[in-house]
């Protein structure tokens, strides 16, 4: 394991981490055999998504399993407020909980690491494409895959706590003047 702490290889890996790739290293029991980062494509309208959710006051956290690096360098580019790699899906599970203890929490996801998180989060939401354990685990399942209908369900329900507040107001004002 001597050579995979050689300074040319550690400039690699974090070369490629800086630009948002999680490195992989192949290496026979000799040295280095090749190293290369893979990435997660980011879906052209995320970063107005993000912006989108800001606008509705939600505060966003990107939980990945990518390395450190590389979360921070994709939240960056989309407008995530904060982000924290390096998680496996117990991790992601345990930070929701602990987020929710203090504030009402949502999280989207769509892959088997997910679910978990999808669970013990107050709304869990996936997306239409995901994993069945994520969809099973989700209280909302988006039908298609576009991350635009995570805002517009959240308006949506949003406009339908409102109508039933108004609806109920005025259901208990005609109540008390029609009773009498």
């Amino acid at each position: 394991k001597f050579y995979l702490n050689g300074p040319a290889v550690r400039a690699k890996v974090s070369e490629l981490a800086d630009h948002g790739y999680t490195p992989l290293i192949f290496a026979s029991a000799k040295k280095v055999l090749a190293y290369f980062g893979v990435a997660d494509s980011i879906k052209e309208n995320a970063p107005e998504v993000i912006g989108q959710l800001k606008g509705l006051g939600v505060k966003t956290i990107m939980l990945t399993g990518d390395n450190e690096k590389a979360a921070r360098q994709i939240a960056e580019k989309v407008g995530v407020d904060r982000a924290k790699g390096n998680l496996l899906p117990e991790d992601k599970q345990s930070l929701v909980d602990s987020i929710a203890k203090r504030e009402v929490i949502g999280m989207v996801g769509d892959g088997i690491n997910d679910a978990p998180a999808l669970a013990a989060a107050d709304i869990g939401i996936a997306i239409g494409n995901g994993t069945d354990v994520a969809i099973e685990s989700a209280d909302i399942v988006l039908m298609k895959n576009d991350l635009m209908d995570v805002p517009t369900a959240i308006k949506l329900s949003k406009d339908t706590i409102r109508n039933i507040k108004q609806n109920l107001f005025w259901a208990f004002g005609y109540n008390t003047i029609g009773i009498p």
